[in-house]
């Protein structure tokens, strides 16, 4: 009798303990700020990048379903999308996780940081193309398995950061589509946060069309590992270059389009200097990736405004 009473109580100790630890690990998890600018010593530092997406008709991925250029000779592969990136002087390449293979294993990513540590530039991050508005369900799970197996992708590669989508309104609310994105969120970035890998919500339509929709969503997160990727060509607004500056205190990557559109107007290039401007004033520290989307080949287009990138860097 004496032993099963003392089992009893072992039992319900340990039970207790359980319960006290789960406590303690939501008590905890309440204690994480949500996300609010970030406070950076030190001066600005803004590091040149490259996104693969400025390539997009021209990677040799074997995706049927994507337009490529007639060209053969200018299609190519990510690891010549590096050497791209060095020998135009970026300090950072940005992987489109979309010109992958399919399911690349892990021998395949170990080879892409291998090349780019050879050519001296650092893979600056990845983006991937996922919806975080969609009810619960089969559906949703999979768009947070295919984020949360980036971020495994991600770590293997040495990329730091991961550009992540909020998601669209249809057949919901702006109020459910906002709550299921934080939720998605926060649930992805809490796994982020065990590999060391930052994920950036992009400015990019729908729930997070305008700089006030997107700082309230992401303020609403309770993690150290979200911000903003900041997509300077996204904001179709009265007041482009406004949104921009009020989002740069909360950027984790900044991805520099060539041209802005203004709400009601028609397409202009980009005052490069006065977003560096911008950025400087937000003592934002981090790369810069030019996501070259106008109708000049990137061939021709895309050296110059890199350099012109890098001018205004060091201006």
């Amino acid at each position: 009798m004496q032993n099963k009473l003392h089992r009893r109580a072992f039992l319900t100790r340990g039970t207790q303990t359980c319960l006290l630890l789960s406590g303690i690990a939501a008590a905890t998890k309440s204690f994480i700020s949500a996300v609010e600018p970030f406070q950076r010593a030190g001066n600005p530092r803004l590091l040149l990048s490259l996104a693969a997406y400025s390539f997009r008709d021209s990677f040799n991925d074997g995706n049927p379903s994507r337009t490529q250029t007639s060209d053969k000779e200018r299609r190519i592969d990510l690891f010549q999308f590096i050497d791209f990136c060095a020998d135009n002087g970026c300090e950072g390449t940005e992987l489109t996780s979309y010109y992958f293979p399919p399911d690349p294993t892990a021998d395949f990513l170990l080879k892409l940081k291998r090349h780019a540590f050879l050519r001296g530039i650092a893979i600056s991050g990845t983006a991937v193309g996922n919806n975080f508005t969609l009810s619960p369900g089969q559906k949703r799970d999979e768009q947070i398995t295919m984020v949360k197996t980036w971020i495994d992708r991600a770590q293997i590669l040495g990329a730091p950061h991961i550009r992540v989508f909020a998601g669209s309104e249809a057949g919901i609310s702006t109020s459910d589509a906002k709550r299921l994105c934080i939720a998605g969120l926060e649930e992805c970035a809490d796994y982020a946060a065990t590999k060391g890998i930052i994920l950036g919500l992009e400015n990019h339509g729908g729930i997070v069309a305008e700089a006030d929709a997107i700082i309230e969503i992401v303020r609403s997160v309770r993690s150290n590992w979200l911000g903003i990727n900041l997509d300077t060509g996204n904001f179709r607004t009265n007041d482009p270059y406004g949104d921009i500056a009020k989002c740069a205190p909360f950027a984790v990557n900044v991805q520099l389009k060539s041209e802005i559109t203004p709400k009601g107007g028609s397409k202009t290039q980009a005052d490069i200097p006065r977003l560096v401007r911008i950025l400087r004033a937000a003592n934002y520290q981090g790369y810069v990736a030019l996501e070259y989307e106008a109708s000049e080949t990137p061939w021709t287009a895309v050296p110059p405004l890199l350099a012109q990138m890098k001018r205004a860097f060091t201006a």
